[in-house]
Protein backbone atom coordinates (compact mmCIF):
# COMPACT_ATOMS: atom_id res chain seq x y z
CA UNK A 1 0.00 0.00 0.00
CA UNK A 2 1.54 3.61 -1.34
CA UNK A 3 2.26 5.84 1.97
CA UNK A 4 0.83 8.91 0.24
CA UNK A 5 3.03 10.79 3.09
CA UNK A 6 5.92 9.71 1.07
CA UNK A 7 4.37 10.80 -2.34
CA UNK A 8 3.50 14.27 -1.03
CA UNK A 9 7.61 14.66 0.17
CA UNK A 10 8.70 12.94 -3.31
CA UNK A 11 6.49 16.24 -5.00
CA UNK A 12 7.83 18.75 -2.36
CA UNK A 13 11.20 17.74 -2.95
CA UNK A 14 11.09 17.70 -6.60
CA UNK A 15 8.78 21.06 -7.13
CA UNK A 16 9.99 23.27 -4.11
CA UNK A 17 13.14 22.52 -2.68
CA UNK A 18 15.41 21.71 -6.05
CA UNK A 19 12.50 23.38 -8.42
CA UNK A 20 13.09 21.16 -11.12
CA UNK A 21 12.55 22.87 -14.50
CA UNK A 22 11.40 20.91 -18.05
CA UNK A 23 14.41 19.75 -19.57
CA UNK A 24 16.42 19.83 -15.91
CA UNK A 25 18.86 16.91 -14.85
CA UNK A 26 18.45 15.75 -11.28
CA UNK A 27 21.19 13.53 -9.86
CA UNK A 28 19.19 11.12 -7.07
CA UNK A 29 21.35 9.89 -4.52
CA UNK A 30 20.77 7.21 -2.05
CA UNK A 31 22.81 5.71 0.56
CA UNK A 32 20.60 3.34 2.42
CA UNK A 33 18.34 2.19 -0.46
CA UNK A 34 14.97 3.22 -0.07
CA UNK A 35 13.56 2.17 -2.71
CA UNK A 36 9.68 3.81 -2.06
CA UNK A 37 10.81 7.37 -1.97
CA UNK A 38 14.01 7.09 -4.52
CA UNK A 39 10.95 5.54 -6.64
CA UNK A 40 8.25 8.33 -6.24
CA UNK A 41 11.40 10.96 -6.90
CA UNK A 42 12.18 9.69 -10.30
CA UNK A 43 8.15 9.76 -10.92
CA UNK A 44 7.80 13.35 -10.04
CA UNK A 45 11.33 14.23 -12.05
CA UNK A 46 9.15 13.18 -15.23
CA UNK A 47 6.04 14.37 -14.11
CA UNK A 48 8.46 18.09 -14.44
CA UNK A 49 9.49 17.17 -17.76
CA UNK A 50 12.83 16.61 -16.37
CA UNK A 51 15.43 13.68 -16.43
CA UNK A 52 16.27 11.78 -13.49
CA UNK A 53 19.82 9.56 -12.87
CA UNK A 54 19.87 7.56 -10.07
CA UNK A 55 22.94 6.74 -7.55
CA UNK A 56 22.78 4.28 -4.83
CA UNK A 57 24.91 3.66 -2.34
CA UNK A 58 25.42 1.59 1.14
CA UNK A 59 27.01 2.10 4.34
CA UNK A 60 28.67 -1.01 4.68
CA UNK A 61 30.02 -1.02 1.14
CA UNK A 62 31.53 2.69 2.04
CA UNK A 63 33.35 1.90 5.53
CA UNK A 64 34.69 -1.16 3.34
CA UNK A 65 36.07 1.02 0.71
CA UNK A 66 37.17 3.38 2.86
CA UNK A 67 39.47 1.25 5.38
CA UNK A 68 41.26 0.20 2.05
CA UNK A 69 41.20 4.04 0.82
CA UNK A 70 44.33 5.36 -1.16
CA UNK A 71 44.32 9.12 -2.27
CA UNK A 72 45.03 8.13 -5.97
CA UNK A 73 42.23 5.88 -6.16
CA UNK A 74 39.73 8.43 -4.85
CA UNK A 75 41.10 10.86 -6.46
CA UNK A 76 39.94 8.88 -9.43
CA UNK A 77 36.55 7.99 -7.70
CA UNK A 78 35.24 11.84 -7.47
CA UNK A 79 36.88 12.65 -10.79
CA UNK A 80 34.13 9.44 -11.91
CA UNK A 81 31.23 11.22 -9.78
CA UNK A 82 32.17 15.06 -10.32
CA UNK A 83 32.13 14.20 -13.99
CA UNK A 84 28.47 13.29 -13.50
CA UNK A 85 27.57 15.89 -11.07
CA UNK A 86 28.82 18.50 -13.78
CA UNK A 87 26.16 17.51 -15.62
CA UNK A 88 23.36 17.95 -13.25
CA UNK A 89 21.12 21.00 -12.66
CA UNK A 90 20.20 19.78 -9.58
CA UNK A 91 20.36 17.10 -6.67
CA UNK A 92 18.93 15.59 -4.14
CA UNK A 93 20.78 13.65 -1.54
CA UNK A 94 18.25 10.95 0.66
CA UNK A 95 20.43 9.39 3.41
CA UNK A 96 19.31 6.51 5.99
CA UNK A 97 21.50 3.51 7.76
CA UNK A 98 21.47 1.45 10.30
CA UNK A 99 23.44 2.59 12.18
CA UNK A 100 25.02 5.88 12.65
CA UNK A 101 28.71 5.05 13.91
CA UNK A 102 29.39 3.12 11.05
CA UNK A 103 32.05 4.43 10.23
CA UNK A 104 33.67 4.52 14.24
CA UNK A 105 36.39 2.01 13.00
CA UNK A 106 37.79 3.87 9.99
CA UNK A 107 41.07 5.71 10.59
CA UNK A 108 41.46 9.35 10.30
CA UNK A 109 43.62 9.05 7.60
CA UNK A 110 41.28 7.51 5.59
CA UNK A 111 38.81 10.15 6.62
CA UNK A 112 40.78 12.70 5.41
CA UNK A 113 41.20 10.78 2.24
CA UNK A 114 37.46 11.06 1.46
CA UNK A 115 37.01 14.81 2.60
CA UNK A 116 39.55 15.65 0.32
CA UNK A 117 38.83 14.03 -2.71
CA UNK A 118 34.89 13.24 -2.84
CA UNK A 119 34.34 15.88 -0.57
CA UNK A 120 35.76 18.41 -2.23
CA UNK A 121 36.25 18.01 -5.77
CA UNK A 122 32.22 16.78 -5.47
CA UNK A 123 30.43 18.60 -3.02
CA UNK A 124 31.99 21.84 -2.06
CA UNK A 125 33.51 22.33 -6.13
CA UNK A 126 30.55 21.52 -7.84
CA UNK A 127 27.27 20.63 -6.28
CA UNK A 128 27.26 23.60 -3.30
CA UNK A 129 28.28 26.27 -5.86
CA UNK A 130 26.55 25.03 -9.18
CA UNK A 131 23.42 22.84 -8.53
CA UNK A 132 20.09 23.45 -7.02
CA UNK A 133 20.36 20.29 -3.79
CA UNK A 134 18.87 19.33 -1.25
CA UNK A 135 19.85 16.44 1.56
CA UNK A 136 17.58 14.80 3.67
CA UNK A 137 17.30 11.20 6.03
CA UNK A 138 15.18 8.92 5.92
CA UNK A 139 13.14 7.26 9.10
CA UNK A 140 14.61 4.14 9.72
CA UNK A 141 14.44 2.22 13.16
CA UNK A 142 17.83 3.66 14.31
CA UNK A 143 16.39 6.99 13.93
CA UNK A 144 13.73 6.12 16.23
CA UNK A 145 16.17 4.58 18.86
CA UNK A 146 18.15 7.92 18.81
CA UNK A 147 15.17 10.02 19.20
CA UNK A 148 13.83 7.70 22.16
CA UNK A 149 10.30 6.69 19.83
CA UNK A 150 8.44 3.94 18.89
CA UNK A 151 9.02 3.78 14.98
CA UNK A 152 5.59 4.55 14.21
CA UNK A 153 5.54 7.26 16.49
CA UNK A 154 8.94 8.59 14.98
CA UNK A 155 7.61 8.25 11.29
CA UNK A 156 4.74 10.07 12.17
CA UNK A 157 6.87 13.17 13.59
CA UNK A 158 9.43 12.53 10.32
CA UNK A 159 6.40 13.48 7.66
CA UNK A 160 5.72 15.90 9.86
CA UNK A 161 8.93 17.67 9.98
CA UNK A 162 9.46 17.23 6.17
CA UNK A 163 6.14 18.36 4.78
CA UNK A 164 5.21 21.43 6.91
CA UNK A 165 4.70 24.49 4.58
CA UNK A 166 7.99 25.82 4.28
CA UNK A 167 6.61 28.32 2.30
CA UNK A 168 5.20 29.80 5.46
CA UNK A 169 8.42 29.44 6.87
CA UNK A 170 10.43 31.15 4.19
CA UNK A 171 8.02 34.74 4.63
CA UNK A 172 8.17 34.41 8.45
CA UNK A 173 12.47 34.19 8.01
CA UNK A 174 12.76 37.25 6.34
CA UNK A 175 12.49 39.99 9.67
CA UNK A 176 15.62 37.68 11.11
CA UNK A 177 17.38 38.37 7.83
CA UNK A 178 16.54 41.90 7.62
CA UNK A 179 17.74 42.55 11.37
CA UNK A 180 20.75 40.29 11.04
CA UNK A 181 21.96 42.25 8.01
CA UNK A 182 21.81 45.36 10.27
CA UNK A 183 24.13 43.79 13.25
CA UNK A 184 27.33 44.09 14.57
CA UNK A 185 27.80 42.46 17.75
CA UNK A 186 26.65 39.41 18.81
CA UNK A 187 26.53 37.97 22.67
CA UNK A 188 24.96 34.09 23.35
CA UNK A 189 24.70 33.96 26.80
CA UNK A 190 23.74 30.64 29.16
CA UNK A 191 24.88 27.48 31.39
CA UNK A 192 28.59 27.67 30.70
CA UNK A 193 28.28 30.24 27.83
CA UNK A 194 29.47 33.84 27.32
CA UNK A 195 30.17 34.45 23.82
CA UNK A 196 30.54 37.71 21.82
CA UNK A 197 31.37 38.43 17.91
CA UNK A 198 30.61 40.12 14.85
CA UNK A 199 28.86 39.38 12.27
CA UNK A 200 28.92 42.86 10.60
CA UNK A 201 28.53 42.69 6.58
CA UNK A 202 28.14 38.99 6.66
CA UNK A 203 25.37 38.23 4.91
CA UNK A 204 22.30 36.22 6.70
CA UNK A 205 20.50 32.91 4.92
CA UNK A 206 17.40 31.99 5.43
CA UNK A 207 16.80 28.35 5.19
CA UNK A 208 13.21 27.17 4.36
CA UNK A 209 13.27 23.86 2.87
CA UNK A 210 15.68 24.49 -0.23
CA UNK A 211 18.96 23.12 0.96
CA UNK A 212 17.87 20.83 3.84
CA UNK A 213 14.99 19.12 4.86
CA UNK A 214 13.99 19.42 7.64
CA UNK A 215 14.20 22.50 8.00
CA UNK A 216 13.97 25.90 9.46
CA UNK A 217 17.76 27.86 10.11
CA UNK A 218 19.03 31.32 9.49
CA UNK A 219 22.78 31.29 9.35
CA UNK A 220 25.18 33.87 8.64
CA UNK A 221 28.87 33.42 10.00
CA UNK A 222 31.44 35.58 12.69
CA UNK A 223 33.89 38.15 11.09
CA UNK A 224 36.88 35.30 11.22
CA UNK A 225 38.76 36.70 14.52
CA UNK A 226 35.97 38.93 16.24
CA UNK A 227 35.25 35.17 18.41
CA UNK A 228 35.76 35.72 21.97
CA UNK A 229 34.55 33.77 25.36
CA UNK A 230 33.19 30.16 26.00
CA UNK A 231 30.60 28.26 24.63
CA UNK A 232 29.32 24.80 26.66
CA UNK A 233 27.17 23.11 24.11
CA UNK A 234 24.23 21.13 25.73
CA UNK A 235 23.51 18.15 22.67
CA UNK A 236 25.27 15.48 21.89
CA UNK A 237 27.52 15.53 18.39
CA UNK A 238 28.25 12.82 16.30
CA UNK A 239 31.66 13.16 13.98
CA UNK A 240 33.52 10.98 12.21
CA UNK A 241 31.85 7.91 13.68
CA UNK A 242 31.96 9.41 17.30
CA UNK A 243 29.43 11.07 19.98
CA UNK A 244 30.93 13.94 21.29
CA UNK A 245 29.43 14.90 24.44
CA UNK A 246 29.79 18.07 26.79
CA UNK A 247 31.78 19.65 24.85
CA UNK A 248 33.36 23.53 25.78
CA UNK A 249 35.53 25.74 23.89
CA UNK A 250 37.07 28.59 25.14
CA UNK A 251 37.71 30.96 22.06
CA UNK A 252 40.56 34.18 21.74
CA UNK A 253 40.71 36.40 18.82
CA UNK A 254 38.26 33.95 16.88
CA UNK A 255 40.83 30.79 17.55
CA UNK A 256 39.73 27.75 19.66
CA UNK A 257 42.43 27.94 22.72
CA UNK A 258 41.24 25.10 24.52
CA UNK A 259 38.44 22.63 23.83
CA UNK A 260 37.36 19.71 25.94
CA UNK A 261 34.46 16.95 25.55
CA UNK A 262 33.86 13.17 26.88
CA UNK A 263 37.31 12.50 24.90
CA UNK A 264 39.28 15.64 24.78
CA UNK A 265 42.49 14.38 22.78
CA UNK A 266 39.86 13.37 20.54
CA UNK A 267 38.35 16.45 19.65
CA UNK A 268 41.42 18.29 19.90
CA UNK A 269 42.99 16.00 17.02
CA UNK A 270 39.89 17.10 15.04
CA UNK A 271 40.32 20.75 15.61
CA UNK A 272 44.13 19.94 14.46
CA UNK A 273 43.04 19.10 11.05
CA UNK A 274 43.76 22.57 9.53
CA UNK A 275 44.20 25.94 10.28
CA UNK A 276 40.53 26.56 9.64
CA UNK A 277 39.80 23.83 11.96
CA UNK A 278 39.87 25.86 15.10
CA UNK A 279 38.17 28.74 13.49
CA UNK A 280 34.22 29.44 12.88
CA UNK A 281 32.48 29.04 9.71
CA UNK A 282 29.19 29.79 10.71
CA UNK A 283 26.26 30.94 12.90
CA UNK A 284 22.80 29.94 12.80
CA UNK A 285 18.88 30.06 14.33
CA UNK A 286 17.35 26.70 14.23
CA UNK A 287 13.81 27.58 14.18
CA UNK A 288 11.64 24.13 13.26
CA UNK A 289 8.56 24.07 15.90
CA UNK A 290 8.50 20.36 15.30
CA UNK A 291 11.99 19.80 16.35
CA UNK A 292 11.99 19.82 19.97
CA UNK A 293 14.72 17.31 21.19
CA UNK A 294 18.35 15.88 20.09
CA UNK A 295 19.02 12.71 18.18
CA UNK A 296 22.08 12.63 17.13
CA UNK A 297 21.52 13.40 13.58
CA UNK A 298 22.62 16.79 12.41
CA UNK A 299 20.26 17.82 9.93
CA UNK A 300 17.68 17.58 12.55
CA UNK A 301 19.15 18.82 15.84
CA UNK A 302 20.63 21.92 13.77
CA UNK A 303 17.01 23.19 13.00
CA UNK A 304 15.95 22.68 16.84
CA UNK A 305 13.28 25.13 17.59
CA UNK A 306 14.84 27.80 20.90
CA UNK A 307 18.74 26.37 19.84
CA UNK A 308 21.63 27.82 17.57
CA UNK A 309 24.76 26.29 16.44
CA UNK A 310 28.03 27.43 15.96
CA UNK A 311 30.12 25.60 13.71
CA UNK A 312 33.83 25.04 13.21
CA UNK A 313 35.75 25.33 10.00
CA UNK A 314 34.56 25.60 6.56
CA UNK A 315 32.37 28.66 6.17
CA UNK A 316 29.91 28.93 3.45
CA UNK A 317 30.27 30.83 -0.05
CA UNK A 318 27.01 32.51 0.55
CA UNK A 319 28.27 34.05 3.96
CA UNK A 320 31.78 34.42 3.42
CA UNK A 321 33.95 35.06 6.01
CA UNK A 322 37.55 33.74 4.47
CA UNK A 323 38.05 30.43 6.62
CA UNK A 324 38.58 27.28 5.03
CA UNK A 325 39.07 23.81 6.23
CA UNK A 326 38.08 19.92 5.54
CA UNK A 327 35.52 20.01 8.45
CA UNK A 328 32.72 21.87 9.04
CA UNK A 329 31.35 20.69 12.25
CA UNK A 330 27.81 21.51 13.26
CA UNK A 331 27.24 21.65 17.33
CA UNK A 332 24.03 22.67 18.78
CA UNK A 333 22.98 24.78 22.08
CA UNK A 334 19.37 24.55 22.70
CA UNK A 335 18.15 27.41 24.92
CA UNK A 336 14.78 26.39 25.77
CA UNK A 337 14.37 26.51 30.05
CA UNK A 338 14.27 22.90 30.05
CA UNK A 339 17.99 22.94 28.89
CA UNK A 340 19.08 25.62 30.99
CA UNK A 341 17.63 28.23 29.31
CA UNK A 342 20.00 30.94 27.66
CA UNK A 343 19.47 34.58 25.62
CA UNK A 344 20.48 36.45 22.37
CA UNK A 345 21.53 39.96 22.07
CA UNK A 346 22.22 41.48 18.66
CA UNK A 347 23.91 44.75 19.36
CA UNK A 348 23.10 44.73 23.07
CA UNK A 349 19.24 44.36 22.59
CA UNK A 350 17.58 41.04 23.81
CA UNK A 351 16.20 39.24 21.08
CA UNK A 352 15.29 36.18 21.91
CA UNK A 353 14.95 34.58 25.80
CA UNK A 354 15.26 31.00 26.73
CA UNK A 355 14.22 30.17 23.04
CA UNK A 356 11.45 31.99 22.03
CA UNK A 357 11.93 36.13 20.33
CA UNK A 358 11.05 38.29 21.92
CA UNK A 359 10.66 41.25 20.17
CA UNK A 360 7.87 41.61 18.09
CA UNK A 361 9.11 41.76 14.37
CA UNK A 362 10.35 37.78 15.16
CA UNK A 363 7.51 36.87 16.71
CA UNK A 364 6.40 34.79 13.98
CA UNK A 365 9.46 32.15 13.99
CA UNK A 366 7.83 31.02 17.52
CA UNK A 367 6.74 27.62 17.40
CA UNK A 368 2.70 28.42 17.42
CA UNK A 369 3.28 30.59 14.42
CA UNK A 370 5.01 28.26 12.29
CA UNK A 371 2.37 24.96 12.68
Amino acid sequence: MKDPRIEKLAKNLINYSVELQKGEKVLIENFGLQRELVTALVKEAYLAGGYPFVLLKDQQVDRALLLGAEEEQFNMIADFEANVMSKMNAYIGLRSGDNINEHADVPDDKIKIHGSTIGKKVHRDIRVPKTKWVVLRYPTSNMAQLAKMSTEAFEDFYFDVCNLDYGKMDKAMDSLVELMNRTDKVRLTGPGTDLTFSIKDIPAIKCAGHANIPDGEVYSAPVRDSVNGVISYNTPSPYQGFTFENVKLTFKDGKIVEATANDTERINKIFDTDEGARYVGEFAIGVNPYILNPMQDILFDEKIAGSFHFTPGQCYDEAFNGNHSNIHWDMVNIQRPEYGGGEIYFDDVLIRKDGLFVIPELEGLNPENLK
